[in-house]
């Protein structure tokens, strides 16, 4: 290539090529196959180049471009594909010219011109420079660019390490010949040579080629070129770690295959590594005063090869193969690279002993961080006995022994119960916190009242749970602990209305219930109680780290502590931390190292690495198990799941596009969290179009007749009615369940419950009993936010969602107030989407994600308020066929 064929390569040429020689430079650009050159024409002009560098499968790519064109030839065409990849990568250098040799005058040598001239637009160099030294140096950048060129040919040199035998110290380094067509396919070189082998016809001279390049790239073997067929060449020990570790890059890259040793990829280094101990059997004991995050743990410095600590013997064989200058030796059966300055760093601290909390040698353990710095030796992690080993090798599960119905509980657990409440009696005793995720129904409280009772402390416990379940654990505690002594610490009168303190209340009591919202008010008080033991029910409510209601459950003591929660993570892993931080605080580091160490990546980029390292470090503390599961509970009903799409009226369709092009206009005028703001709003607005003009409009109009949901609705109630079932119907309006319960009493005739946050606490539970009986209302509407958790409504066999809430685990906590325990039918779960809108693709965005979610990361829809104004219009945009004809 020359710069005077640049020139002639300027003619037009047919659109369709034009297209396939785009894509082709793009192929090369992306995939970072270009190289730099540099031509210089008859007349000293110079000009830099990035020349693509093709490999043997672009062989179909560049004959089908040469084929496209009936004018150019074949080197027309080439010329073509060079000019394109070069103005494709100038065009991305152009703006880091600068940065990569800096703004300078004065007179340039050639080298600096030419690396100069390949990050600017015009790719012509200054005549100032020398031609003779501009001549010199093309004629280097070519020799350099052919002898590093990934060949073209079919078949490619390729090494392989042969380990010594027995008695040998020698390796050998075995010639094959690797088909670039099926890479798989390698064949030894002596099989080339004589032919009995077929590689295609020039395999005989691309393996010259290759071994010309061999023994110029890598001295150390040019003894190959001293036999005429050559198909191994020995290597001394010594020179293998040198050879892997400075020549492999570059064999590979000047188009020579190195097959590295398994040895090499998995390599272990001689390090130090934490030996721990600690006291107490791992089931079934009790280590007295509890551990806790913050006990300390001693341990002591051992000699490690990676995760595997070695004895004194082996450390010694070590140092006699470095006085006997070998690079290599066996220890285990694995190659060991020696390195004096590790050999006499790990024994500058071998056996010196230190301190660390639970909480560091956790992290030390999963590799988030080191129990010391040490700046002349690697640090590998740490071994540990014990529930300290369970607790790293993610066996404690499996290692606790189930407790069953311990005396004085009235009931029976279940086998999954029982193990439940064995790992959180065990926890406790080490004073370290436990979450306990079950799904929603499988008998969180049942569990946790039962451990109350296996593990008896003197003292109170605190229960924290939202004010709508705090009759309901009333009721439970009486149930199944009627021996229990149990204080409700709520309503206006809640300090006045008995003599005594509140301090000596709670002394004198197994169990204080409060609210949340209360334990932000009253924190002081609380937190001066000597609480044995806290449990937070619907622990996502601490989900949020600068809420005052979290800040006050971290600032009470007790160390036993217990999380129940069917949803540790609703929107996204702060969340997780936040629960983490209120029952192991320092387990998950700092807010800002957990999001750079975790949710980023997670989140953002679906790392599996990070996602499997959360889910190694929690999973001690996480006990999660699902209703689909038969192994957890196999007489649980079906439950089964529909979609319904329901279409709009003329008048909805009406006012959502209305709303709509207001919602696009407003997010084109403002920016921040104004915008976000005003899309949420947006939003909003459009769910209540879809729900019903009336909700939308608040102007107390009719019902009947005007949503294509409302009238789904009404079919729906009319078949669950006739067939003599209950239905919960959730919402996330208050104002819609307003309108909706005396419209659905004069349509069906029946009684229709409503649940809503303002409905008092013992209006509450009147309410969720009377549903419960067979012959109560058979219709309760229900306010998503206000009865979506903590409620057994079992007597429904159907649930319809009017409209959606657009998290998953939200919509999943509400359907688990009928799919429990103790639910004896198929539950039946109604999803209203209305057809066209935003509802639906949301929905089909969820369905998605929901893997996702399950994997620890929930999905909400704050991101919209993220997209651009083009994007939202295309998720928020009417379809044409969204209306009822």
């Amino acid at each position: 290539m020359d710069a005077r064929a640049a020139t002639a390569s300027s003619k037009v040429i047919g659109p369709d090529l034009d297209g396939r020689v785009a894509d082709a430079a793009r192929v090369f650009l992306e995939s970072g196959r270009f190289v730099p050159g540099l031509a210089v024409d008859e007349r000293g002009r110079a000009r830099s180049w990035w020349w693509p560098l093709p490999a043997a499968g672009d062989r179909e790519l560049i004959a089908s471009l040469c084929a496209d064109s009936s004018v150019e030839t074949q080197r027309d065409v080439a010329l073509r594909l060079a000019t394109a990849v070069d103005a494709l990568v100038r065009g991305r250098l152009v703006d880091a010219g600068a940065a990569l040799l800096g703004r300078r005058s004065g007179r340039r040598s050639a080298p600096e011109a030419w690396l100069h001239s390949l990050t600017q637009p015009d790719p012509w160099m200054a005549r100032s420079v020398d031609v003779e030294k501009l001549g010199a140096l093309e004629r280097v950048v070519v020799e350099w660019v052919a002898s590093g060129a990934a060949t073209s040919g079919r078949v490619r040199l390729c090494l392989r390490f042969v380990e010594p035998g027995d008695r040998g110290d020698d390796w050998q380094v075995e010639l094959l010949a690797q088909d670039l067509d099926d890479p798989s396919l390698l064949v030894s070189a002596a099989q080339v040579w004589d032919g009995s082998v077929s590689l295609g016809p020039s395999a005989v001279e691309e393996m010259l080629r290759g071994l010309g390049r061999l023994a110029r790239l890598a001295p150390e073997l040019a003894s190959v070129l001293d036999e005429p067929e050559p198909d191994r060449v020995v290597i001394e020990g010594g020179a293998v770690v040198a050879f892997v570790r400075e020549r492999a890059a570059t064999l590979t890259d000047a188009g020579i295959g190195v097959l590295l040793p398994s040895w090499w990829a998995n390599r272990r280094r001689l390090a130090l590594r934490a030996k721990t101990s600690s006291r107490g059997k791992t089931s079934g004991s009790t280590v007295a005063g509890g551990v806790g995050m913050d006990a300390l743990v001693s341990f002591e410095w051992k000699a490690a090869l990676g995760d595997r600590t070695i004895t004194r013997a082996e450390l010694r064989q070590l140092e006699a193969a470095a006085e006997a200058k070998q690079s290599l030796v066996r220890v285990r059966g694995d190659w060991v690279e020696v390195r004096p300055e590790d050999i006499a760093a790990v024994r500058a601290h071998l056996g010196k002993r230190g301190e660390a909390t639970v909480s560091e040698v956790l992290r030390a353990g999963m590799g988030l961080d080191s129990l010391d710095v040490f700046d002349d030796v690697e640090v590998s992690g740490v071994d540990a006995t014990g529930w300290l080993r369970d607790l790293l090798t993610d066996a404690l599960h499996a290692t606790v022994n189930p407790v069953a119905s311990p005396d004085g509980f009235v009931g029976v657990l279940r086998p999954y119960q029982e193990r439940g409440v064995g790992w959180l009696a065990f926890l406790g005793r080490l004073g370290l916190g436990a979450c306990l995720a079950d799904d929603m129904g499988l008998g969180k409280t049942a569990q946790l009242i039962a451990t109350l009772i296996a593990d008896p402390v003197p003292g109170p416990t605190l229960v924290v749970c939202p004010v709508s379940v705090l009759g309901n654990w009333e009721r439970e505690l009486t149930r199944f602990a009627p021996q229990m002594s149990v204080l409700v610490h709520h309503g206006r009168d809640r300090f006045t209305r008995h003599r005594a303190s509140f301090l000596k209340r709670a002394r004198r009591v197994d169990v204080v219930l409060t609210s949340y919202s209360l334990v932000a008010r009253d924190v002081d008080q609380l937190a001066a109680v000597p609480w044995v033991r806290f449990a937070l029910d619907e622990a996502q409510q601490v989900k949020n780290p600068g809420a005052a209601q979290t800040r006050a459950v971290r600032s009470i003591n007790a160390p036993r502590r217990i999380a129940l929660t069917g949803t540790p993570v609703e929107n996204n892993l702060s969340e997780l931390w936040s629960i983490m931080h209120v029952l192991n605080p320092g387990l998950l580091g700092s807010a800002r190292s957990f999001r750079e160490t975790f949710a980023i990546p997670i989140e953002r980029e679906h790392d599996a690495e990070a996602t499997e390292r959360l889910r190694r470090i929690t999973a001690p503390f996480v006990l999660r198990r699902l209703k689909s599961d038969k192994s957890v509970i196999d007489d649980l009903p079906d439950k089964i799941e529909t979609t319904e799409t329901c279409p709009l009226t003329r008048e909805q369709a009406t006012l959502y596009q209305a709303v709509v092009d207001d919602v696009v206009a407003q997010s084109e005028e403002a920016d921040g969290i104004h915008r976000r703001g005003l899309v949420l709003a947006g939003l909003m607005r459009l769910k209540q179009v879809c729900n019903h003009p009336a909700h939308f409009l608040r102007d107390g109009s009719v019902l009947p007749g005007r949503s294509g949901k409302l009238t789904r609705t009404e079919e729906l109630l009319d078949e669950i009615l006739a067939e003599g079932d209950k239905v919960l119907c959730f919402t996330q309006f208050a104002e819609w369940g307003g309108l909706l319960a005396p419209y659905f009493e004069r349509r069906f005739g029946v009684e229709v419950g409503w649940l809503h946050g303002r409905v008092t606490r013992p209006k509450r539970e009147l309410m969720v009993d009377r549903f419960q009986i067979p012959d109560g209302p058979p219709v309760l509407l229900v306010s998503l936010k206000a009865g979506g958790t903590g409620l057994n409504l079992t007597a429904a066999s159907h649930v319809i969602h009017l409209d959606r809430w657009w998290n998953p685990a939200v919509e999943d906590q509400a359907t688990d107030r009928a799919y429990r325990i103790g639910q004896k039918r198929t539950v039946f779960v109604h999803k209203l989407v209305s057809a066209g809108t935003v509802e639906e693709r949301i929905d089909a965005m969820i369905t998605a994600k929901r893997a996702l979610a399950e994997q620890v990361v929930g999905s909400g829809e704050g991101w919209i308020t993220e997209l651009s104004t083009d994007e939202l219009r295309d998720v928020i945009a009417l379809r044409s066929d969204a209306v009822e004809e």
